[in-house]
Formats: C-alpha cells, structure tokens, sequence
C-alpha cells in the first residue's frame, strides 16, 4: 500500500500553467500502477497552455469552475463534474471565475514528459 497525504505532497509549478501536487505516479507508488494522478490549481482568470497528450485524461474538478477546451469542442465544468479527455485531443483549460478552480487528473498510461506536446 502507499499512502499519500496532501499536508506532505509539494506544490510545483506544471508546464501547461497550473500549480500541481503529484499524489500517485509508477515512480512513487509501491504497486506498481500504471496511471498517475495529480492535483491542479488554477488562479482566477488564467488558463492552461495549449497543449496535447499520448495519454488518455480524466478530469474532475474539485473546486471552481471553467472551461475545458477539446479540439473544437468546449465543456462547461463545475465542481463535481468529470469528463474524458481522448489521447492526442489538442486542450486547454480555463478559469473563468474569481475563485481558485481545483481539479484532479488521472492520467492512463501515467503522465510523463515525452508524452505531452506544448502547441503554443
């Protein structure tokens, strides 16, 4: 078993402009998983950079709400709402409130660098 407090995950500063706590990866996880799962925070106002992914992504969104840009399709999300972001699907996420918007990302097969293309 791995147990992952939040109080212990630090924040990072992510690629696609969000700030993001990594709770479980295959790196960091004892049973060997093959998907990662990751905290993000929007600030008010801002947006993710434009970006696509190998993997297939579920997003659920904890806190807030926004705008989930996939492909030509927008996707209005509010707290407890989740959606399936394809692989290779071209996104960006948006905060359109005052508030924070938090949201989890399960990303299958895990999340990796070489994996995520940055198309701004």
């Amino acid at each position: 078993m791995s147990l992952r407090k939040n109080s212990e995950i630090d924040s990072i500063q992510g690629n696609e402009g969000a700030k993001v706590k990594q709770y479980f990866h295959p790196h960091n996880t004892l049973n060997g998983i093959n998907y990662s799962l990751a905290q993000f925070i929007l600030e008010s106002g801002k947006k993710s950079k434009f970006h696509k992914m190998k993997s297939s992504e579920i997003y659920y969104v904890l806190e807030g709400s926004g705008i989930l840009h996939i492909n030509d399709e927008l996707h209005h999300l509010e707290k407890d709402d989740s959606v399936h972001v394809p692989p290779n699907s071209k996104q960006f996420i948006e905060n359109v409130r005052a508030n924070d918007l938090k949201f989890l990302c399960i990303v299958e097969p895990a999340w990796k660098t070489s994996d995520e293309v940055l198309l701004e």
